[in-house]
């Protein structure tokens, strides 16, 4: 999948030791979008469980989706590190691409906001083409929270084909009527959010092919729980369509993702399999447990 289709358009083994979302340029895709906008979402699933009030549902401990951004950020310190990727390229031969992340989040987003920023190799191959994402997150009223963020900053103009960065603000809700099989969570939650880059602008490739310049810079999701850690997702990301399944079947943090995108004709011209693995690891889960010892 080439970085000319999803220019401006933004899945996850473990990166690094202390952690626990190819050609050159042709890694700015659907996946990386996944990437870079699920890291949020992947620290929820480990940073909520700190946040349980009684009465008050939120999300599962699965991330709920691969393409679109969550308002939902993490709680304390915590590392993490994700890879993915996407099979067929766009525009391209049928090549399969591989994106890694990882950093690190600080912050009580109850009382203040919670910082996350990560540092993302879009070359895997080649060990290069680096950017960054910075993410603040705040909860505001019942089961709900917002989050704004900067995606692909400082991307080096000689390898990266999307080397302007991509912000975003974003609003997630858990629906405290759907209750969950695992008890203090919702089975039912949504996102909606609006960004420029990624989520506006088409690639060249999708100009040509008549399918216009902008997309709809408007994204959003829907996240049901099927099973027990497992969500069946919904997700429009500003370009296209997609449907993603995403799991936590370890009492561990570990999740998987694995979905279909580019499911219209809106963009691109093909579908595309996406898949994503990752890991947050919780610094401040992981005090309190060595004070209680």
């Amino acid at each position: 999948m080439s970085g000319k289709l999803l220019k401006h358009a933004p899945v996850f083994l473990l990166l690094f030791v202390c952690s626990l979302y190819t050609k050159t340029a042709l890694a700015q895709t659907t996946f990386e979008q996944s990437v870079n906008r699920k890291l949020d979402s992947l620290l929820a699933a480990n940073g909520t469980v700190s946040l349980r009030k009684q009465f008050e549902l939120y999300p599962n401990d699965a991330m709920n989706g691969i393409m679109t951004p969550s308002g939902w950020g993490g709680y304390g310190t915590a590392v993490f590190g994700a890879i993915g990727g996407t099979y067929p390229e766009q525009y391209r031969d049928n090549k399969a691409d591989l994106i890694a992340s990882g950093g690190v989040c600080f912050g009580n987003p109850q009382k203040v906001v919670n910082f996350a920023a990560s540092v993302n190799m879009t070359d895997v191959h080649n060990f290069r083409n680096f950017s960054g994402n910075f993410i603040v997150s705040r909860m505001i009223f019942t089961g709900s929270s917002i989050s704004a963020g900067a995606l692909q900053v400082f991307a080096s103009k000689k390898y990266s084909d999307a080397a302007n960065p991509t912000f975003f603000f974003a609003f997630s809700h858990a629906v405290q009527w759907a209750n969950s099989p695992t008890p203090g969570v919702s089975a039912l939650s949504y996102t909606l959010g609006i960004g420029n880059g990624r989520f506006l602008d088409k690639s060249p490739d999708d100009i040509k092919a008549g399918k216009g310049k902008y997309a709809t810079a408007v994204f959003g999701s829907v996240s049901y729980e099927i099973l027990r850690h497992v969500n069946l997702n919904g997700e429009w990301y500003g370009q296209n369509l997609g449907f993603s399944l995403t799991m936590r079947p370890f009492s561990n943090p570990l999740s998987f993702g694995v979905g279909a995108a580019n499911l219209t004709g809106y963009s691109g011209d093909r579908k595309t399999m996406v898949f994503t693995i990752g890991y947050p690891l919780s610094l401040t889960n992981l005090n309190s447990r060595n004070k209680q010892q």
